[in-house]
């Protein structure tokens, strides 16, 4: 029950990331040259992870989610401070309030369920 909880609200995250990345590509983003073309593998990726969580009960899925979710954060506070290839983000839109909530929860819901499935696991 636990960890098809935490398979729902990783995969959640991830289509949350996914959608967030879209309708900025769709925005502003597919006019920008390395990002725009980034924002679209953001969305492949999180829609093809998120499958994976979904159906896939292999710690690596988990893994790639807590991995997107780091990256993608990794990126935007990038953005935030020095610039991410010329992109020079400011924290003032809903997508950016949306984007960091759903890649925080790809790293905390992903680790949880890494741990719980280590545990279910390790007992015998």
């Amino acid at each position: 029950m636990v960890e098809g909880t935490l398979r729902a609200l990783v995969a959640l995250s991830l289509l949350g990331s996914a959608w967030v990345h879209w309708v900025v590509w769709l925005d502003w983003a597919r006019d920008t040259p390395v990002v725009g073309p980034a924002f679209l593998v953001n969305v492949v990726a999180g829609v093809a992870i998120a499958i994976a969580v979904a159906l896939w009960r292999s710690p690596l899925p988990a893994l790639a989610a807590i991995a997107f979710g780091l990256a993608t954060l990794a990126a935007y506070a990038m953005s935030l401070t020095v610039g991410f290839f010329g992109v020079q983000e400011q924290f003032a839109t809903s997508e950016e309030v949306w984007g960091v909530i759903t890649e925080i929860g790809c790293v905390v819901f992903g680790t949880a369920l890494l741990l719980t499935r280590h545990r279910s696991r390790a007992v015998p």
